[in-house]
């Protein structure tokens, strides 16, 4: 009997704990937000949910990523043994005032380019990065 109650106050809190990512692309937040309470993953999240068209929902860009695994994704996670594993996913769409992408600020790469292009383009990327120091973005077309 000992050994059961150490056992459920072990899980008590191993089965607490939340999972919390945060992605931000220095653009300015507005209010306008896009969530998905219970994204579909599966086999403890070896298969992601679907891609989040934020691209739709977010006109002005996208200033804020978040995934994260509640108490209840946990909990159902291990209902179901691992094999559907939900998350939650918010975006924050970026405000109108937000920065315009300039030509200082974005670099363009072919999606057929090779590899020692793809290394020059970020690695450009990377120096215009620390001279300005603000991001620089590389639009993949």
């Amino acid at each position: 009997m000992k050994k059961l109650a150490i056992l459920l106050f072990g899980l008590t809190f191993f089965l607490t704990g939340c999972y919390h990512a945060r992605i931000t692309t220095g653009l300015e937040a507005s209010n306008e937000v896009y969530e998905q309470k219970w994204a579909a993953g599966f086999i403890a999240g070896l298969v992601p949910p679907d891609l989040v068209q934020a691209g739709q929902q977010c006109s002005n860009g996208v200033a804020v990523v978040e995934t994260r695994l509640s108490f209840m994704n946990q909990f159902v996670t291990f209902l179901s043994a691992g094999i559907y594993s939900p998350m939650e996913i918010r975006v924050t769409c970026a405000s109108s005032s937000a920065e315009v992408l300039s030509n200082e600020n974005s670099l363009e790469l072919a999606k057929s380019s090779s590899e020692n292009e793809v290394n020059k383009t970020f690695g450009k990327a990377i120096e215009l990065s620390a001279k300005s120091e603000k991001p620089v973005y590389v639009n993949f077309r």
